[in-house]
């Protein structure tokens, strides 16, 4: 009796240890984007300093350059310096367009080469896609950038950490105007100007109806106090 007690104990408890394994593989692939992500040695900042009322237009480049100047003489007529993330791709295609940017006072950024989603890049992809557009603008600008945004917002552990090893900062923001979407200049002012707060980085594109809303976007931060300036200087 004692031997046949021992031998269910024994069948019972592997099979408890094998349901709990199985329960645990389970978890881990229902939440694997969780555990993911607790590993990044540096973390996206989504907002600058909120001690300071700052605010950014955060500018990602990476189609055509109509609206571009249309955007540099609002930018340069209410002396508003800002950060333009640029993709290497677009800068290959467009050396004379970035000069101008530079030259105009504004800061560059990164935001990749071919415009990918780096959440589902390895951490060599990543570091690939970063730097290569990284060499590219220091080769055709003697520019070094120190900050990335990354295309669509898409980013994982293997996207920060690749970031921090080449000297960056990944930026996300705080709040999105969605302007490559919805085609509507209203929109895109309410998107931007929404509960203004301190440290606010605002995400547009040059549109057509972005151009449209800038300089109602400029003047109501402005005439409610705001200092509009790069987001290395929003996030410091």
């Amino acid at each position: 009796m004692k031997i046949k007690n021992k031998k269910n104990f024994f069948i019972t408890l592997v099979s408890n240890i094998i349901i709990c394994l199985c329960i645990f593989s389970v978890f881990e692939l229902c939440f694997s984007g969780v555990i993911e992500t607790s590993g990044a040695v540096s973390q996206a900042i989504y907002h600058g300093n909120k001690q300071n009322k700052n605010a950014s237009l955060m500018i990602n480049v990476y189609w055509g350059t109509e609206y571009l100047d249309g955007m540099l003489e609002i930018l340069d007529k209410y002396k508003v310096k800002t950060t333009f993330f640029v993709g290497g791709y677009w800068v290959q295609q467009n050396e004379e367009m970035l000069n101008k940017i530079i030259e105009q006072g504004h800061e560059i950024g990164n935001h990749g080469y071919y415009h990918k989603d780096q959440d589902k890049l390895t951490y060599q992809q990543n570091l690939e896609e970063i730097s290569m557009n990284h060499q590219l603008v220091q080769k055709l600008c003697n520019y070094e950038m120190k900050l990335f945004a990354p295309p669509s917002g898409a980013y994982s552990n293997n996207t920060l950490n690749a970031s921090f090893e080449l000297g960056y900062k990944t930026i996300m923001w705080t709040k999105d105007t969605i302007d490559w979407r919805d085609k509507d200049s209203s929109l895109v002012y309410k998107r931007a100007t929404n509960n203004m707060c301190n440290g606010d980085l605002i995400l547009m594109h040059p549109t057509g109806h972005t151009l449209n809303a800038l300089e109602d976007i400029i003047l109501t931060y402005l005439k409610a106090g705001f200092k509009l300036t790069t987001v290395s200087e929003n996030i410091s």
